[in-house]
């Protein structure tokens, strides 16, 4: 394994690394070149096709049309490196004269990626004032824990099968589930992933966090492995009695059982001051009676546990109270079917006469909406870095296939009007994240509360601009793919993802057109009186 300080990370073995490579010369490659007996090439490998022709979803005459021969060029016009590893076991040997392998390996998804601007500048070798060794260490620890999922999570997008038990229990164990919830999680893990020591544990390592998920590239599995729990954990360890902490911290952090935040209502969206769904207490004090609905809550389908804004006295955010509604009778969730995965497992809850013990209420009664509030803005920032990065993956896989794909005789990369759109990206999204990695930094010495009120403007401001930049790369990106840009599977279904996923993030925790105006007011409240032009 080479050190997380080369910026390069180990990939899992196969049995055909440890076998010393046969070397083929080009004469014998060239005798295999008939149905039945087919050899070729790619970036120097030589590979047996003869039995694989058949089954080639293409046919197997383009097969035999490039046996015998280097089909490089015409193999990476068609196929990702995700191919060459399906089908490792086909290869043969080592054609001669061949370049080192070392210099020709192409680096695997738990690798810190080579192509420009295909990381955050620090992790390509520039200096930065926020991260340092720990982190960039931490992402690499991050990043090779995923990657033990990302089958998973590619099964589960696919099929709507939301993450396993044993996945929660492995990413719980792992202290990654407490460090997605911030400092707040650590009393609830033995670990971090990688061994961090808990001391050394910032804002800048849960931003990692946040943004390793979304390489996954499956993000409506990456939903439901854990946004409910990021958004819907906080307000129970921030504000919650010490007992609720305690339960639900364990059970939740420890892969035992998952949360969501039941805020948003059918008829309400952004409007949480409006809510309709209301808590009556008892004659005997002892509960509240809830009823109501909520809508659109990511992991609402497999939660046992559901944080809820409830209406417990007049009108307005002044009647709102929080609490926490264990999965019991009267309480229903019905899946709805979104433009993500059904693995995110999005739910509409109904709460009919649910039993809630008053214990259950999270802070003082009618003081809900101040802590709601609050973890907005740590929800906004959260959705901040997952977009980011997945941003960032599209522009990734954008640069690659430019310089892959040829049209017109040369490569896309060598059409101005790519490059042209390869610069708007690029150029967005580093602006984006150099303000995301700067309010970061400023989280780090803020305790949870401050953090709201004096970065709550600039967090707002910096979701819509982050979410614009995700809607302008969106469109620059699929244009570049094509007709892979549209399709479900093969070289483009990361840009499709991509484009049907991303209005996400334009909508949850606040629309764009609420955080621009909250954006604005929020920064604005201390203007200064003496001020004037």
């Amino acid at each position: 394994l080479k050190t997380a300080h080369t910026f390069v990370l180990g990939r899992r073995s196969h049995p055909a690394d440890q076998m010393a490579a046969r070397t083929i010369s080009k004469a014998e490659l060239a005798a295999h070149n008939k149905d039945g007996d087919a050899w070729l090439v790619v970036n120097g490998d030589v590979y047996d096709v003869s039995k694989f022709a058949a089954l080639h979803p293409g046919g197997r005459m383009i097969i035999l049309e490039h046996s015998g021969k280097d089909a490089s060029e015409e193999f990476w016009s068609y196929h990702a490196n995700e191919v060459l590893l399906k089908y490792k076991r086909l290869k043969i040997g080592r054609l001669e004269g061949a370049k080192d392998e070392a210099k020709t390996r192409i680096l695997g998804n738990s690798d810190i990626s080579n192509v420009p601007f295909g990381e955050p500048s620090f992790w390509m070798g520039s200096k930065s004032p926020y991260y340092k060794e720990s982190h960039k260490k931490f992402r690499c620890d991050v990043r090779n824990l995923l990657e033990e999922f990302r089958d998973e999570a590619e099964e589960g997008e696919v099929s709507g099968t939301p993450p396993s038990e044993a996945t929660y229990m492995r990413l719980g164990e792992e202290g990654f589930l407490a460090a997605r919830v911030g400092k707040v999680g650590l009393p609830f893990t033995k670990r971090l992933p990688g061994g961090l020591p808990k001391e050394e544990f910032d804002c800048l390592h849960e931003g990692i966090c946040h943004e390793e998920v979304a390489r996954l590239a499956a993000p409506g599995y990456v939903g439901g492995l854990g946004d409910g729990m990021v958004i819907g954990l906080p307000p129970v360890l921030q504000f919650g009695p010490d007992w609720m902490k305690e339960k639900v911290g364990s059970d939740v952090l420890e892969g035992r059982k998952r949360i969501c935040l039941a805020i948003t209502e059918p008829c309400g969206g952004s409007d949480v001051a409006g809510l309709l769904t209301r808590a009556e207490l008892t004659a005997d004090g002892k509960f509240y009676k809830v009823n109501g609905t909520k809508k659109w809550i990511t992991g609402g389908c497999q939660a046992e546990y559901f944080t809820t804004a409830v209406r417990t006295g007049g009108p307005g955010a002044e009647g709102v109270s929080l609490m926490l509604i264990e999965r019991s009778p009267g309480v229903k969730t019905q899946y709805i079917p979104t433009s993500y995965s059904k693995a995110a497992g999005t739910a509409f809850i109904i709460f009919e006469d649910v039993m809630v013990p008053v214990e259950n209420l999270i802070g003082m009664e009618n003081a809900g909406f101040l802590a709601i509030m609050y973890n907005f803005n740590h929800e906004r920032w959260f959705i901040i870095g997952y977009i980011l990065a997945a941003t960032r993956g599209v522009i990734e896989q954008c640069v690659k296939w430019s310089h892959q794909r040829k049209a017109f005789g040369k490569r896309l990369i060598d059409q101005p009007v790519v490059r042209q759109k390869l610069a708007l990206s690029i150029a967005e999204l580093e602006s984006v994240q150099n303000w995301y990695e700067n309010i970061t930094f400023q989280m780090t010495s803020m305790p949870y509360e401050q953090q709201s009120m004096r970065l709550g403007g600039a967090v707002s401001l910096l979701k819509y601009q982050a979410t614009r930049v995700a809607h302008r790369v969106s469109d620059e990106v699929v244009q570049v793919f094509g007709g892979r840009g549209l399709t479900r599977t093969g070289m483009g279904r990361t840009v499709e993802r991509f484009k049907n996923t991303y209005k996400f993030a334009a909508i949850l925790g606040g629309s764009e057109e609420i955080m621009a105006d909250l954006g604005i007011k929020l920064s604005f409240k201390k203007f200064p009186p003496n001020a004037k032009l």
